[in-house]
């Protein structure tokens, strides 16, 4: 056999499986800390649907007041048609509805279908003919 011949193996440095696996238990245990401080931060971005829904409604009915002298009891006459939501295949966290409606006043409310948090109670907001969404239940 010639020197030529001597296949060289070069050793690449690598991490080993140990290594990873500890890198990956301290990215675990980070998340475990990090997600109860952030579900508040979850639970406020998801309700500015709830919010933007129900200033609509406001519009909706402020319009609907400026033709007809009253505010209405029905969704479908302001011409508002409540998006699809999660347990329907869509995208809408809230189902929404009018509560009351006079030739003077109206309350309308979006409810969560979803609990943010998990802790059993479900946000929910309200507006009248103020037009400032009011949030009535904290999740």
């Amino acid at each position: 056999m010639s020197k030529n011949n001597k296949h060289v193996l070069k050793k690449l440095p690598a991490y080993n499986l140990q290594e990873v696996l500890i890198v990956l238990v301290i990215i675990g245990i980070l998340l475990l800390l990090a997600l109860p401080n952030l579900m508040p931060l979850i639970s406020k971005t998801k309700s500015v649907e709830a919010q933007t829904q129900l200033k609509f409604i406001y519009n909706s009915q402020t319009t609907y007041r400026y033709m007809y002298s009253k505010y209405s009891n029905e969704l479908s006459e302001i011409d508002f048609e409540a998006p699809k939501t999660v347990q329907e295949n869509g995208t809408s966290n809230y189902s929404y509805e009018i509560l009351a409606a006079t030739n003077n006043s109206f309350k309308a409310k979006a409810t969560a279908i979803t609990d943010f948090d998990g802790d059993g109670i479900f946000n929910v907001w309200e507006i009248d003919e103020n037009g400032t969404p009011k949030q009535i239940i904290k999740d």
